[in-house]
């Protein structure tokens, strides 16, 4: 299959992230919102899935997003601030039903509210552990955005922790399933925060909104 990007796309990309991205605010209602100045991209996943991890690895940062080994972490969206072009919004994990059901139904209102109603959202990129495939959780996220009309994208992480013959198999069945959801982009990218696989390809996603 041939690649998506030319090798001149991947150094533009590459030299894109090279530039500085900043902490901007956390948002707990919606009424603090920034002012939709730049377009803007939002990372969505279950809790744990590495969403930070995979953020502070695609700048070659340790601290940028907070990461944690304790499910429901993020539990506001944190708005960062790409090179006064873009806005990255690290979006609050789902799925984590220890944390009490009156904040995680605050949580819920909250993103579907945002998700709906963003409107220079131009991109989600809803990560999926490669090692556990699409949840329930996911397929409702997937399907609102979906009857939203906002384009998304399936990014695998942790994809470091499977065998070849296991990530082939979960792309197989996770392609499968992309064909039943209208706003889903075809294309999804398998990756690593650990070991930097596959965040060229992010990379060149994200630089392909900027410079549309």
């Amino acid at each position: 299959m041939a690649e998506k990007f030319t090798a001149e796309e991947l150094k533009r990309a590459e030299a894109q992230f090279a530039r500085p991205i900043t902490f901007m605010l956390s948002v707990a209602r919606l009424e603090q919102l920034p002012e939709a100045q730049y377009d803007e991209v939002a990372f969505a996943g279950r809790s744990n899935v590495g969403k930070s991890s995979l953020i502070n690895a695609l700048f070659n940062q340790k601290k940028l997003a907070k990461a944690s080994s304790t499910p429901g972490r993020t539990q506001q969206l944190n708005f960062f601030n790409f090179d006064d072009k873009l806005y990255l919004v690290d979006l609050p994990g789902y799925g984590y039903a220890e944390a009490p059901e009156k904040l995680v139904k605050q949580w819920q209102m909250m993103l579907k509210t945002y998700l709906r109603g963003r409107p220079n959202l131009r991109r989600v990129f809803v990560l999926i552990d490669s090692r556990r495939g699409i949840k329930k959780e996911d397929l409702e996220i997937m399907k609102m955005l979906d009857e939203s009309a906002v384009s998304y994208q399936i990014v695998l992480t942790k994809a470091d922790k499977i065998s070849a013959a296991e990530l082939n198999k979960i792309q197989a069945q996770t392609s499968l399933e992309l064909e039943k959801h209208a706003a889903a982009l075809p294309d999804m990218i398998a990756t690593s925060a650990e070991k930097k696989i596959g965040l060229d390809k992010v990379k060149a996603e994200i630089c392909s909104i900027i410079c549309s």
